[in-house]
């Protein structure tokens, strides 16, 4: 018994077998975390966008520092003197954070995005001239789909003030020769409301009025509240009705013309 009890020490005093334990220990624990935060997304009561986020960017952040402490304990191990080595770092600690600033950066920028509630997972927001709806927000970057190419983009997170929160109301221009009198026009505009209102993404509808006198056309606006997912096309599926109901009352859309006069 003595003899067994001797071989399993000498067994567990392997600093190998010490450095897997470490590693599985590390890997059961990232794996509890992440079943966890994955059901948590999953309940109804987190079924809000920014429920969500926290528990992603709770996901991001454990890996992180599970892995920090993965490598330290190893380096221990395998006879490193952590302790000493941290003491020791000196110049070396303020190269080490010229080099990372930027890092830093991004994951303060991500710890603000959620405090400050910039936006939030599912959310539609720009970037230049890129709509797209958040997918993640991560320590250190933010990913979008592009709502136009289904493509992914990531934004450093320190790039914060660039992107913009896209808001439900939908502004579109109805450009109307100077022949239609405005009360024609608003008739007509009110047959395109009467559309407009018939479809069930639409929260809200406003007739804001002249908007601006073109040289060849005055532009009326109205305004629609909806998804912000649903605006790219429920723009084109608005300008198709609107084209429409123009035809229906013999309004041709107004375009520039250049009068040439020859002598």
């Amino acid at each position: 018994m003595e003899d067994f009890l001797n071989v399993i020490n000498m067994f567990f005093d392997n600093k190998w077998v010490k450095s897997a334990i470490v590693i599985a220990i590390a890997i059961l624990i990232y794996s509890i975390i992440k079943i966890l935060t994955e059901r948590g997304e999953k309940r109804n009561k987190l079924k809000k966008v920014k429920g969500k986020t926290y528990l992603r960017l709770i996901r991001n952040i454990s890996k992180y520092v599970i892995l920090i402490f993965v490598a330290l304990a190893l380096l221990q191990i395998h006879g490193v003197n952590v302790g000493s080595m941290v003491a020791g770092l000196g110049i070396l600690s303020v190269v080490i954070g010229l080099i990372v600033q930027d890092a830093f950066k991004d994951i303060i920028r991500g710890m603000d995005i959620l405090s400050d509630n910039y936006f939030s997972v599912g959310d539609i927001v720009k970037y230049g001239d890129i709509e797209g709806k958040v997918k993640m927000v991560g320590l250190k970057t933010t990913k979008i789909e592009d709502i136009r190419t289904l493509n992914i983009i990531s934004i450093a997170n320190r790039n914060i003030e660039q992107i913009e929160l896209v808001s439900e109301l939908l502004c579109i221009t109805i450009p109307m020769p100077y022949e239609v009198t405005v009360e024609k026009a608003e008739k007509v505009i009110n047959q395109i409301r009467d559309e407009i209102q018939k479809d069930e993404r639409v929260k809200s509808y406003i007739y804001k009025g002249v908007d601006k006198l073109n040289d060849s056309s005055i532009d009326y606006l109205i305004g629609v509240t909806c998804d912000s997912k649903e605006k790219l096309q429920l723009r084109r599926d608005i300008l198709r009705a609107i084209l429409i109901i123009l035809n229906k009352n013999k309004i041709a859309v107004p375009y520039k013309q250049i009068d040439i006069h020859a002598k």
